[in-house]
């Protein structure tokens, strides 16, 4: 029986090229993001090992009645990739919009917790695995990035994420690029890390056997740029 993957912020990137990954290593996918267009022209490509559900990650309910479809449609949930989070319009703690830091706490933060929260019952059940998008910018100190602390808080609790499921068999990792070249970047960045390259990883983290759990995957371009 193929597996199941729920992936948050799927609509384009990292979580769309992601969806592709695991379809062809045998996997299911649940689509989850809040553009429908994006996700049903994703799941058109993907076929009928692909289910779209539309929702906000900052949302409990959206996340929770996306999860229960999965686990209805594919009998059960496998693994979950947070992956949805953005960064601002105009960084800096005095120069930034109030409102534009709140949304992306929310998301960065928020939306992370909500997503384990929402997905924890089922992964329980087959001992899953949980991923989390990170970043490079959470494992150093950049001047003034509030971008950057929220990565911090993900590295963090997927620590202690991987700490409490452990106890039931569970796995929680953290994949942590460092440049991707993707929208979060108005003028792209073909020169640096692809999508694919970080969804090969989390397929990594994901499939490995049993025995072995990931805590990590760091992910830099090779020119270190």
């Amino acid at each position: 029986m193929s597996k199941t993957l729920f992936i948050t912020g799927a609509s384009s990137g990292i979580g769309a090229q992601t969806a592709r990954a695991a379809v062809a290593a045998g996997w299911n996918v649940a689509l989850f993001a809040r553009s429908a267009d994006k996700l049903n022209e994703l799941a058109q490509e993907l076929g009928d090992k692909a289910l779209v559900q539309t929702g906000d990650a900052t949302d409990i309910d959206d996340l929770q009645k996306a999860v229960a479809a999965t686990a209805d449609r594919f009998g059960g949930i496998d693994a979950a990739f947070a992956n949805a989070g953005r960064g601002l319009s105009k960084p800096g703690t005095e120069a930034g919009d109030l409102d534009d830091i709140r949304g992306m706490i929310d998301l960065n933060v928020m939306g992370v917790i909500l997503t384990a929260r929402a997905v924890l019952p089922e992964l329980r059940k087959t001992k899953g695995t949980l991923v989390l998008t990170g970043s490079a910018a959470g494992r150093r100190h950049i001047p003034g990035s509030i971008y950057g602390a929220t990565k911090w808080f993900v590295h963090g609790y997927a620590g202690n994420l991987a700490d409490e499921m452990r106890e039931w068999g569970g796995r929680c990792s953290v994949v942590a690029p460092g440049m991707v070249d993707t929208a979060f970047f108005d003028d792209g960045a073909p020169d640096k890390l692809q999508p694919e390259d970080v969804a090969n990883a989390v397929i990594h983290m994901i499939e490995a056997p049993e025995r072995a759990a990931i805590r990590e995957v760091f992910l830099m371009p090779q020119d270190n740029g």
